[in-house]
This record gives C-alpha cells, sequence and structure tokens, in this order.
C-alpha cells in the first residue's frame, strides 16, 4: 500500500486529505462500486482531474482509506504487545484501543466493515484484518491457557462476538453524543470480558463486600 502520507495541493480548499474524506463518505452512503469519479467530482465541486492530481484511480483511494482504518487497529496489538504482563491485560488493552479507533476513524472503519472482496484492494484489506482477527484469538487462547479467561468458550468465537459487538457501534454511535470514547471503551470491557474472567481472590472479595 501507498506508504507516501504527505498533502499534495491542487486546488485551494482541498487537499489529499480532505478529498479522501469526502470520498469514503460517498463510498459508505452510495457504495464503493456505485460511486464513480465524476460522483467524486460533483461532491467535491473540482474536475476528475483535478481528483486524479491527488490520486491516479478509485481504487487507490479505497486503498488509502482502508490502510487508514487497519493501520490503527494493528497499531493497538501492537501496543498491547509492548505493553507485556498478562493476556488478559493485553486483550483488555487491545479492546479498548479498538473502541478508539472505531470512534476516531468511523467513516474509515465503517468502509472496512463494508468491503466484500470485489476487488484487489477489497481482497487485501480482509487478508489483513482476517490476519488481525488470527491475532486477537491467539490473545484469546492465551489468556485461557493462563487461567485469567474462562476455557470452556472456543476462542475463535469469543473473538467473533467481543469484535462483533465492537463492530455493531458503526451502526449506531455518532460522534457528539454523551457517550465519550473512554466510557464505550469501559462498557465493552466490562460487558465483553467481565463474563469471561475467572474471579480471583480479589475479585471475589469484591463480590461478595
Amino acid at each position: 500500500m501507498p506508504e507516501n502520507t504527505s498533502l499534495r495541493r491542487g486546488r485551494p480548499g482541498y487537499d489529499q486529505q480532505g478529498i479522501l474524506d469526502v470520498a469514503v463518505a460517498a463510498f459508505n452512503e452510495y457504495g464503493y462500486d456505485a460511486t464513480s469519479m465524476g460522483v467524486l467530482a460533483e461532491r467535491l465541486g473540482l474536475s476528475k482531474s483535478a481528483i486524479y492530481h491527488h490520486f491516479t484511480s478509485k481504487d487507490e483511494i479505497l486503498d488509502r482509506a482502508l490502510d487508514s482504518a487497519l493501520s490503527a487497529l494493528e497499531g493497538v496489538l501492537e501496543d498491547a504487545d509492548a505493553a507485556g504482563g498478562r493476556a488478559a491485560d493485553r486483550l483488555d488493552l487491545v479492546l479498548r484501543g479498538a473502541v478508539h479507533v472505531l470512534v476516531d476513524r468511523l467513516p474509515s472503519v465503517t468502509l472496512l466493515l463494508r468491503v466484500r472482496g470485489n476487488t484487489e484492494v477489497e481482497r487485501r484489506a480482509l487478508e489483513r484484518r482476517r490476519a488481525f482477527d488470527r491475532r486477537v484469538t491467539a490473545l484469546v487462547s492465551e489468556a485461557q491457557a493462563e487461567g485469567s479467561l474462562r476455557s470452556d468458550l472456543d476462542a475463535s468465537v469469543v473473538s467473533r462476538l467481543t469484535f462483533g459487538m465492537i463492530n455493531s457501534l458503526v451502526e449506531w454511535y455518532r460522534p457528539g453524543g454523551a457517550e465519550t470514547a473512554d466510557r464505550l471503551a469501559d462498557d465493552v470491557v466490562a460487558v465483553a470480558l467481565d463474563g469471561l474472567r475467572m474471579p480471583t481472590s480479589n475479585r471475589i472479595a469484591d463480590l461478595l463486600a
């Protein structure tokens, strides 16, 4: 995927990121296949040639948008690995980080969750998403093996259900509401992990208090 993230100036009022933001909104509204460069030009108030000054194709725009979401999610895993500690604690960090990514990059994550593999760009994105899912499942398995999470549940099912809950935020979460990213992350962890954690002596004491 393109690594050059520098902003190239074209017509005043739109840089590369500005065009990308408008394009992602259009892809989410109309669907990627149904959104032509002509539609994007009309929404931007630019000529198609002005858009081509920033992006070589519609596929490149999609590539950049999906990479934004995937790189952020992959970064959450890297940060959790770097933190070290118990697998359950790292899983907690991953879930919280994923919620923050969704809130911070809601349009691009929404687009990621809607791709179906119809193009090479989409297929590459789906493979990266599957790799992310496998790493989360492995982390769940590690937490089960260390005795931090219940072991009577299949790790892949736990991973799918937990991220199904996180991903559902794209359907109803709207920025600027009463729920902050931190509050949403607390809620997700409470719902997802409190029913999975094995009780510790401190936890039992808390419950009996």
